[in-house]
């Protein structure tokens, strides 16, 4: 299996979708919509590593001259640098190669195994089990401390709650993250972007991540409907 070159550590992509990986049923989270959602994370990283900016009318632009080293991110840098698009167009455009570049990556990094087994004891395929590297369970820690707990998030850790929300499969965390009106509330506002930060600099990547987010949400509410 060839993966995409990346950097030591993992993408928010990667973070994403491995949060979204069921353990107990080996599937992943809000399938239907995943590509929106693993599109937003992508935008969201670029705007915390600050590759992506606002333009006009709600649009979002790479910023020029300064591209992101990782591949899983560089082509949607290149999109958006051409020039600016309306967030729910770059959704559309980078989110369906994401999955299987993204998994192959959590797979490459223990995180997630694939197991061959065989269907009706004939057919073969593979299925997705838990890796060696316990990294989901300390991403879904990092989660329930905000979520739960109340803790003031990181900024990175406030974008991947924010965009767990956005996917609309919060409900089935209920064993590891109790879905109660507390965790609905504070979900909601991290979603807009109320990450309880006061640095000038990250108020801009939560603009930027807020933008994104809440794109993804329309785009996984309504768009999937219409």
């Amino acid at each position: 299996m060839t993966t995409a070159p990346r950097s030591d550590a993992p993408t928010l992509v990667e973070d994403l979708l491995l949060l979204l990986f069921q353990p107990t049923s080996g599937t992943i989270a809000g399938e239907n919509t995943l590509f929106y959602v693993l599109g937003g994370a992508v935008l969201a990283d670029l705007a915390l590593g600050d590759h992506l900016t606002t333009a006009d009318r709600g649009r979002v632009s790479g910023v020029a001259g300064h591209p992101p080293s990782d591949d899983l991110l560089r082509p949607a840098w290149n999109y958006l640098a051409e020039k600016p698009r309306g967030v729910q167009t770059a959704l559309a455009a980078i989110g369906p190669a994401l999955r299987k570049p993204v998994l192959e990556r959590l797979v490459a990094r223990g995180d997630i195994d694939e197991v061959p087994r065989k269907v009706l004891g004939l057919f073969r395929t593979t299925a997705l089990r838990d890796g060696r590297t316990e990294r989901r369970a300390r991403l879904i820690a990092d989660v329930r401390q905000v979520l739960v707990e109340g803790a003031k998030p990181r900024a990175r850790v406030a974008a991947l709650a924010a965009l767990l929300s956005a996917s609309g499969t919060l409900p089935q965390f209920h064993r590891e993250i109790p879905w109660t009106s507390e965790v609905i509330t504070r979900a909601k506002a991290l979603e807009r972007g109320d990450w309880g930060a006061d640095a000038a600099a990250e108020a801009v990547t939560r603009t930027v991540t807020a933008t994104v987010v809440n794109s993804a949400i329309v785009a996984v509410t309504v768009l999937p409907r219409s």
